[in-house]
């Protein structure tokens, strides 16, 4: 009988992700379909190992002053407190208060797709977040600041040779607004504290890049308490 494996274990969860994003880019013909395909088995990873207070979905996101984002490939949003604003045949509608993480899933990354990246990125974060004060058995702590919203990008492929090299680091630090990013077959890549890029290469891209995003997530805390009177006022 063969021993258990952890780490034969998590090269499975990135092997089984990698071959359905292929799957999906050799099976459909129209860039739509592959776009939609491709970003649900994203989706499904997410949802699937990501605590369960943590929900991902594709959404627009918008603030109590009726300003709205692009619509994003795939938002990672609190589920535990927070409310939708809108939901109605998987469009959905998410308040600003509640997202965690933002990303992009595209087929490939290359200088064209950061820059898209970036822009989408940049509507979420000119959004307004509301905070209240948060009761407690004790009394009240205080309105919680809003989180740093993290914006990635997640990619099958790379077109850059080397794919994680010099035009990759470039790209990513002429604007510095990608904080994370996966590209399935060659690695992964992480902003610094001093803001400063580490690009990884991996034969366990997928499962590399979870832990990285879990570990910030962590870091992430709570979401604020969102003033859900503040969006009333638009009844």
């Amino acid at each position: 009988m063969s021993k258990w494996s952890l780490s034969l274990l998590l090269e499975n969860l990135h092997k089984n992700l990698t071959r359905e994003l292929e799957i999906a880019r050799e099976s459909f013909e129209h860039p739509g379909t592959k776009g939609d395909c491709s970003e649900n088995v994203w989706i499904d990873l997410f949802n699937t190992y990501l605590p369960e207070r943590y929900r991902a979905i594709k959404a627009h996101i918008v603030d109590s002053k009726n300003n709205f984002s692009q619509q994003m490939d795939i938002v990672i949003f609190d589920r535990q407190y927070s409310p939708f604003v809108f939901t109605f045949k998987e469009q959905n509608i998410i308040p600003i208060e509640s997202v965690y993480a933002v990303f992009e899933a595209k087929q490939t990354i290359n200088s064209k797709m950061v820059s898209y990246a970036n822009e989408k990125i940049n509507s979420v974060r000119a959004l307004c977040p509301t905070s209240l004060p948060i009761p407690h058995a004790g009394g009240c702590y205080p309105a919680k600041p809003p989180i740093n919203i993290i914006g990635g990008i997640l990619t099958l492929e790379s077109d850059w040779k080397p794919p994680l090299g010099d035009f990759l680091h470039e790209s990513l630090a002429k604007e510095g607004i990608l904080d994370m990013g996966c590209t399935a077959t060659h690695g992964y890549f992480i902003k610094n504290e001093d803001t400063t890029y580490s690009l990884i290469n991996s034969d366990k891209a997928v499962t590399a890049f979870l832990f990285q995003l879990i570990s910030r997530l962590q870091s992430c805390g709570t979401v604020p308490m969102i003033d859900i009177l503040a969006y009333s006022k638009w009844l």
